[in-house]
């Protein structure tokens, strides 16, 4: 063979210049045979050869060989060393050229030329790019798009995955491509020739490479690739197949106006049987796909028009499913339910539904998972819940049992999430119930403290919610509360915050109210004034922010006729 094969390459050199079609085929099948029996082996004596030059000249349409000199370039560059010589040999302008002949075959193996050279290639990315191939393909496409003969599927998933090759983990020919406008003809062949498996994996491998960019997203918003891609994906059985739709859904979901799409073409349906299939299965396959059906869930919900067309649509039955997560087996599961009702939480209509369908206390009852990022979620979610809503904040606030696990939680030194949102929590209980009862309750159980060191949080939020409280608590239990606000040394706190120049001017401001709220207590009285108050506020009287300067005056008047 390998005799052969050196006489084929030598009898190619001059048969090239003048020769017989039928001497040059009989060289170029001796090739394409061993190349079929070893590839690497016979495309490194090609390319020691020189033979690489010749084959340039031999790519022209009129041509009888021109298929099989396309298909030897196809096969040789395969191997990765091969395909920097293909460019050096100036191989690429004449196949660009090629992909404007008629004949399907040629078509075929030029596409496969391209295709392979451009695999992982910058050299021969570059030199499709300066040709114009891309351009050429993509006109292929859209006019082959409607032809389903198995010759014409062929043709059209090769070049599909030239495209893909093309273009694979680079932003600027992807942008290309979609400037091209690709993207619609991709989804036409996805809808048109769902049923051929090869054509339909290089449409999905093609989304995914083209999804990644935001430009992208906003041409696919105006197909039906959402209403493609659910009715794909219904028909797939097998795991894999699976995967790849969900990497296609996946960034294109986090466009809103897709999210909305998916929603109307019945996603989340198929979402929710995944995971009741999956749930209680300790398959690989079976676990990786309840983690990305319920990643995909909480993605949908992220979307305002989404997550309410979810909630509404589906008269609460989504929101009731979801709710069902949290007390998984499954901690990817309970994370997922916890985000998705957090998310839920978010609109203000909501709220109101889900109190009184009982989620504060089926939440409550989850709070037991050993979980902190799904108790931080579920903290989030119950905040939100009781924000505007008086009634349930007091509810949740007389609930001995939960001040309790808040109060403790508040020193989860280790969880940095848990103990900030349960003192975001402990607070939100007082200022949206405004309850003597649930202050009472935070008092008890040990909550003045933290909600004193909130008020030094790093987080301008954190400390303006922690003031806010402090000061209801002073307003409506400052007896009950001022030995526990004494031992938290807050008027020493506030001293700090008023003369600090960094602390906004909200900060400053509700300083200010609570120092005034405080000197109802004789105790903390006595702590105000042995402190420099009336230097440090009167100095805040020409703060340019003038509710702070406001401020400032009643406080500094309330502390001189007290002192």
């Amino acid at each position: 063979m390998a005799d052969n094969l050196t006489d084929a390459l030598k009898k190619l050199k001059i048969t090239a210049v003048d020769s017989t079609a039928d001497s040059l085929e009989g060289c170029l099948d001796c090739l394409l045979q061993a190349l079929a029996q070893n590839n690497t082996e016979t495309s490194d004596k090609i390319q020691k050869s020189g033979i690489l030059q010749v084959f340039a000249s031999l790519l022209t349409p009129q041509s009888s060989c021109t298929a099989k000199v396309a298909n030897i370039i196809a096969e040789v560059a395969k191997n990765e060393f091969m395909r920097n010589p293909c460019v050096d040999a100036g191989l690429i302008p004449p196949l660009v050229q090629l992909l404007n002949c008629k004949d399907q075959e040629v078509l075929l193996q030029t596409g496969r030329a391209l295709g392979n050279i451009c695999y992982d290639s910058h050299e021969g990315r570059s030199a499709v790019d300066h040709a114009g191939g891309a351009e050429i393909v993509i006109d292929h496409l859209r006019s082959l798009c409607s032809k389903t003969d198995p010759a014409s599927e062929k043709l059209l998933t090769v070049f599909c995955g030239m495209l893909m090759n093309y273009s694979n983990e680079n932003d600027t020919l992807q942008s290309q491509l979609i400037n091209m406008g690709v993207i619609p003809t991709l989804v036409k062949l996805l809808g048109i020739h769902c049923q051929n498996s090869a054509l339909t994996e290089m449409c999905l491998v093609a989304f995914g490479n083209l999804a990644e960019l935001e430009s992208s997203k906003e041409q696919f918003a105006y197909t039906n690739i959402a209403e493609e891609l659910v009715k794909l994906f219904k028909k797939q059985i097998e795991h894999d197949k699976k995967e790849m739709i969900f990497e296609v859904l996946a960034p294109l979901a986090e466009n809103d106006i897709i999210k909305l799409q998916l929603v109307e073409a019945g996603l989340v349906e198929c979402l929710l049987e995944i995971v009741q299939k999956t749930v209680d299965s300790d398959k690989e396959d079976d676990i990786a796909e309840l983690k990305t059906a319920s990643d995909l869930m909480v993605l949908l919900l992220l979307g305002d028009e989404s997550m309410q067309k979810l909630f509404e649509g589906g008269k609460g039955s989504v929101f009731q499913r979801v709710l069902l997560w949290i007390p998984s087996n499954s901690h990817q599961l309970q994370l997922a339910g916890a985000l998705a009702i957090a998310n839920f939480a978010r609109n203000v209509v909501n709220k109101a539904k889900m109190l009184s369908a009982g989620v504060a206390e089926a939440v409550l009852k989850f709070l037991k998972s050993e979980m902190p990022p799904v108790q931080f979620k579920l903290l989030g979610t119950l905040r939100m819940l009781i924000d505007a809503q008086a009634e349930a904040a007091e509810q949740l606030g007389k609930n001995v049992k939960l001040v309790e696990r808040l109060v403790e939680w508040c020193e989860a030194k280790d969880h940095a999430g848990v103990m900030g949102e349960s003192n975001r929590l402990l607070s939100a209980l007082i200022r949206h119930s405004k309850s003597k009862d649930v202050i009472r309750t935070i008092i008890q159980s040990g909550g003045i403290k933290h909600l004193v060191t909130m008020a030094t949080s790093e987080h301008v939020i954190m400390q303006n919610e922690a003031l806010v409280a402090l000061a209801l608590i002073a307003a409506l239990e400052l007896a009950t509360a001022e030995k526990d606000l004494e031992s938290a040394q807050l008027v020493q706190i506030l001293h700090r915050l008023l003369s600090d120049e960094r602390s906004a001017p909200e900060i400053k401001y509700n300083s200010m109210v609570l120092i005034c709220a405080l000197m109802g207590s004789e105790l903390l009285h006595k702590e105000v004034q042995s402190l420099a108050f009336l230097d440090v506020v009167s100095k805040l009287r020409s703060h340019e922010n003038k509710t702070v300067a406001q401020q400032a005056s009643l406080t500094e008047q309330r502390l001189a006729v007290e002192s």
